[in-house]
């Protein structure tokens, strides 16, 4: 199987900077994943990897494609530097709205992602925030991941996020909300709702991970959404065949 993995900042970081530890078991994850499937991450990240060198105001967009430069790099010699001990080659993959508008330029970001998979390299996706306008952004690295899983072929997109679940009601408010297990339809009216970022780095929601996973179930691939503080539902899910937690988006009857 091909396994998009998406990890949002809201999981990366912490107090304004990156969450090492958090950061070392996706890795730890990440690796024994790709013992049986190809693997393609994309990671949030670079923003608040910036920020940890230079506090700027991110609500400036100069300032967040700056701090979007400055921290690409630190976020991948992280990756890189985590993934020696498993002798894992990383390589980055900066992509913008554009490279996936057109059918030429979504073809030569697959073949470049291709080509890595091919020779054991674990791809790490991430929109170009240092060059990307308002007409050429994606908005949000849920729908990116949604993209790449599409136009990889992938058979799966995991999302790992401070959301544990799709649950019938926040749960952050309501200690009666129940979570969904299996999920084969997304109402527009859920789709419609205001997206509600949790973190200051974070630019998505719940409402983001659903049109991800909508979008993911009109072109019949699956969705897993789970915690990305807790990879034991990501864990039991993928590793172990076992449905503990988390919330499968599928159009499979046999789910």
């Amino acid at each position: 199987m091909k396994i998009v993995v998406k990890v949002g900042s809201a999981v990366l970081t912490q107090d304004g900077t990156i969450a090492l530890s958090r950061m070392q078991a996706l890795v730890d994850f990440l690796a024994e994943l790709k013992k049986e499937h190809e693997v393609i991450l994309v990671s949030s990240g670079a923003v608040a990897g910036g920020y940890t060198k230079l506090q700027l105001d991110r609500q400036v967009l100069a300032n967040k494609q700056a701090l979007a430069a400055i921290g690409q790099p630190v976020l991948m010699q992280r990756y890189a530097k985590k993934f020696e001990k498993y002798d894992m080659v990383t390589a980055q993959v900066l992509v913008t709205a554009a490279n996936l508008a057109r059918e030429g330029e979504i073809q030569r970001v697959k073949n470049t992602i291709d080509t890595l998979l091919a020779n054991g390299v674990l791809p790490i996706v991430n929109e170009n925030d240092a060059t990307a306008t308002d007409e050429l952004e994606l908005g949000d690295n849920d729908q990116l991941s949604a993209y790449i899983a599409k136009h990889t072929d992938a058979n799966m997109l995991i999302i790992l996020s401070d959301i544990d679940a799709y649950y019938d009601k926040d749960p952050r408010k309501h200690e009666d909300a129940k979570a969904f297990k299996v999920v084969k339809s997304i109402s527009k009216d859920e789709l419609s709702k205001d997206v509600t970022p949790n973190n200051l780095f974070a630019t998505g929601g719940i409402v983001t991970k659903l049109k991800a996973a909508s979008y993911l179930l009109e072109n019949k691939i699956d969705t897993f959404l789970a915690s990305g503080f807790d990879l034991a539902d990501a864990k039991s899910f993928t590793l172990q065949k076992q449905h503990k937690g988390g919330t499968l988006f599928t159009c499979k009857d046999e789910a």
